[in-house]
């Protein structure tokens, strides 16, 4: 309490219009909110913040909107600098199926650990600017520097590594010994499970690139640690051919199957998903991360299905290297288009996703997903402080009757002008404060010639 007899706190947003995204979908026009140390104190109305209230700083929003951090449950840190890359590529030849055996892989595995340290600088402040205030690493090499980045652009993460313990097209940096791979993991969840803002996971990269006999030490393992394990399941149509001939059974029924399908399980794409793997996933509470961009390529994605039957669903970007945009906003738009298309319109129904559905998909899904809804996601008090304040004054988002339905529908990632994570302002007025941007994009330019012609020399 100070001297004036106004409570004391460390950061007061006023004059904003507050989008929580809370259960009972609260709007307040012309809002408040207080921040002590990382955690929500309090929200309201603007009038009564500047008489109860004395903050160490204040930012003034009039005419913006708050609202709660995205959420980014499926990238790959190492493969940003591929950004464009394979379109190139591919208009000077052909380009080999699948890209990430072909490309991706082989990319990762002749990073330095200086490289992906500078690429998880440039992930993460590009997430940032455009309103992701966390993320799921999908699992890459050196993912101790990619933590080391997280930790400088003070953004909130998980990290996981490359697992691979079997197949035969693999470079030998990314590849191990099951006993191996498993110790990595391992230590890895053990070096990150004190920090507070980024911890780390399992990984195991797909079903075709680990042994039985790891996949069942790694499951067992996350319930020992009470973590979790990011894989990638369902993804594509060479996944379930290589199940059903190796097993006799799809992706999800195998895991079901050696008992390592289960509520530690964070499951990417998930597309290709049979009428039995959806109910074991609802079954076994699984999580997934429908990434758009991508997925609509593959097959007709299941989201109104999961959302329906209450699987645990966030929205991924997949990293920059696919479709180049680490934007959930834009993820959200080309969800909604999808599912019109998968769902909406074989049965003459215009509006079977709402975008304001999907907003909550991007925030409350992906905080559910990653499984801290408990803690970030809505705009509540006692949630820690991610929160995005947007500007929406421009043409395009003229006029402006209702907030909810402006960020839905009529934002994007460059609207985002300050992002608060974790109680500290880490972007203002499209700034970011915690590194230099200027800096990181001078040193990759000095080492991305380097890379790339590592790059190009690796034999297809």
């Amino acid at each position: 309490m100070s001297d004036s007899g106004r409570i004391t706190v460390d950061l007061l947003i006023v004059g904003t219009d507050v989008v929580c995204l809370d259960e009972t979908g609260t709007v307040l026009r012309n809002g408040a909110i207080a921040i002590k140390k990382n955690i929500i104190q309090w929200i309201g109305k603007e009038a009564d913040a500047l008489s109860k209230f004395e903050a160490s700083t204040t930012i003034k929003g009039s005419g913006m909107i708050a609202m709660p951090g995205l959420i980014d449950t499926h990238v790959h840190t190492a493969q940003h600098l591929l950004r464009g890359k394979i379109a190139e590529i591919a208009r000077r030849k052909k380009i080999k199926i699948p890209i990430w055996k072909n490309y991706y892989i082989p990319f990762e595995s002749l990073l330095e650990p200086e490289d992906v340290y500078l690429s998880g600088l440039a992930c993460y402040t590009n997430m940032i600017s455009v309103g992701t205030t966390c993320f799921a690493e999908a699992g890459g090499p050196h993912p101790d520097q990619m933590g080391k980045a997280a930790l400088e652009a003070n953004i909130r993460g998980f990290l996981s590594k490359s697992t691979i313990d079997q197949g035969e097209a693999f470079p030998p940096s990314m590849k191990t010994n099951t006993k191996i791979a498993f110790k990595n993991n391992v230590d890895l969840v053990n070096r990150w499970k004190n920090k507070s803002l980024v911890k780390a996971w399992f990984s195991l990269r797909q079903i075709m690139t680990c042994s039985t006999k790891l996949i069942q030490m790694v499951a067992e393992a996350a319930q020992d640690l009470d973590t979790r394990i990011h894989t990638h399941l369902c993804e594509g149509s060479y996944e379930v051919n290589f199940a059903m001939e190796k097993f006799g059974m799809r992706p999800a029924e195998y895991l079901e199957d050696i008992n390592s399908l289960n509520h530690h399980l964070h499951a990417a794409h998930s597309i290709l998903l049979s009428p039995n793997e959806l109910e074991l996933y609802t079954e076994r509470d699984c999580s997934a991360s429908h990434c758009p961009f991508n997925n609509y390529h593959v097959g007709p994605h299941p989201l109104l299905n999961m959302l329906h039957r209450g699987i645990r669903v966030g929205l991924g970007t997949d990293g920059a290297a696919t479709w180049s945009s680490l934007d959930i906003f834009r993820a959200t738009h080309v969800a909604r288009v999808g599912q019109q298309i998968v769902a909406g319109t074989p049965v003459h129904y215009h509006d079977i996703m709402p975008s304001e559905k999907l907003i909550r998909v991007a925030t409350n899904g992906g905080a559910k997903a990653l499984g801290i809804q408990d803690e970030i996601g809505s705009l509540e008090v006692g949630k820690k402080a991610d929160i995005l304040i947007l500007k929406c004054n421009d043409m395009d988002q003229f006029p402006l009757y209702d907030p909810l339905f402006a960020i839905a529908t009529m934002t994007l990632g460059r609207d985002v002008d300050t992002v608060i994570i974790d109680g500290e302002i880490v972007m203002k007025d499209r700034e970011i404060l915690t590194v230099d941007t200027e800096k990181i994009k001078h040193e990759l330019m000095s080492r991305l010639p380097k890379i790339m012609q590592r790059f190009q020399s690796v034999p297809e």
